[in-house]
This record gives structure tokens, C-alpha cells and sequence, in this order.
């Protein structure tokens, strides 16, 4: 069984690499977003700004569970916030082949700028997504199988990078 688990930060491509690597393998790509607010009824900023950082914790580690009880193959965007939790990391590590899609601060503020706002994005966007990199970098790192360097790839090129791996 082959589970793809994409990692990285709000905004670093989870989405978009998830669908072309579904497009290039045929197996179906699920949105950790999709699923958490089929999970809770609420948007991942709707549950933090009404149930607060601890309940989008829960929902999200919740959302990994959801995503590993279900047989592969399929590729999946993991909830960013996830590698928080030592639990979580395990349980991710051991759960499929994880990709860590590093991206730079510069390129993910490019990308939430004029969007619709994210969670934990409040105020200072450069200060807050450089301190989330900061922190969980090494996190991503730790549970990753690979690591892609986003700014030099386009999603075709890093689903091919990925199924290459997975080959070989």
C-alpha cells in the first residue's frame, strides 16, 4: 500500500502537488483541508477564531488519522500544523512516503497575500510565517522521506521527483 503524504507549511504547494501527482499516478488525491471541514462543519480559520488553537490541534491530528485508516494508494496534503505533536510525527513517519515541501518565506507570503485568510496569519504575515519556518523546519525535516526545494520546481516537476523516488 502506497501513501504519499505531502508536508509543509500553509501556502507550500500541498494542494497543487497533491493533484499532479494524482493526475500522474491515478490515485486519488485528498485535501487536508477538504477533510477537516467535512470533519468539523468549520473552516480551519472559522475553528480557530470559534474554538481556538487547541481545538484546530485536535481537528487536524484527527484529520491525520482519518487520512492513515484509509487504504492506499493515494497521495494526501497533511494538516501543516501536525508535526507539532511527537505523537503525530510518529505516527506520520511510519504512515506512508513523507514529502517535504520546503519552501521559502519570501514565496509563501507571496502566495497568502490578497488570498483568503489563513490561520494564524494575523498581522505581521512575514514575521508570522518566518516564525512557523523556524520552528517547524526541522520538524518537516524529521518525519521527511524526501525533501523538494519548491522554489525551483514547478508541481509537475516535483510529482515526477516524487514518483521517481517511489520506483526506485
Amino acid at each position: 500500500m502506497t501513501r504519499v503524504l505531502l508536508v509543509g507549511l500553509m501556502a507550500a504547494g500541498k494542494s497543487i502537488v497533491s493533484q499532479a501527482i494524482s493526475a500522474a499516478s491515478g490515485w486519488p488525491a485528498l485535501d487536508n483541508d477538504v477533510l477537516l471541514e467535512r470533519s468539523t462543519g468549520l473552516t480551519a480559520v472559522q475553528l480557530l477564531e470559534t474554538r481556538g488553537p487547541h481545538a484546530l490541534r485536535s481537528a487536524e491530528s484527527d484529520v491525520l488519522t482519518l487520512t492513515l485508516s484509509m487504504p492506499g494508494p493515494l497521495v494526501a496534503g497533511v494538516p501543516a500544523g501536525v508535526v507539532l505533536d511527537e505523537g503525530d510525527r510518529m505516527r506520520l513517519s511510519a504512515g506512508g512516503h513523507v514529502v517535504y515541501l520546503r519552501t521559502p518565506v519570501s514565496l509563501l507570503v507571496r502566495r497568502v497575500s490578497g488570498r483568503d485568510h489563513r490561520p494564524f496569519l494575523d498581522g505581521d504575515v512575514t514575521g508570522a510565517l518566518r516564525a512557523m519556518s523556524e520552528q517547524r523546519d526541522p520538524l518537516y525535516v524529521e518525519v521527511a522521506h524526501q525533501v523538494l526545494e519548491m522554489q525551483f520546481l514547478t508541481p509537475v516537476q516535483a510529482a515526477r521527483q516524487v514518483l521517481a523516488a517511489l520506483r526506485d
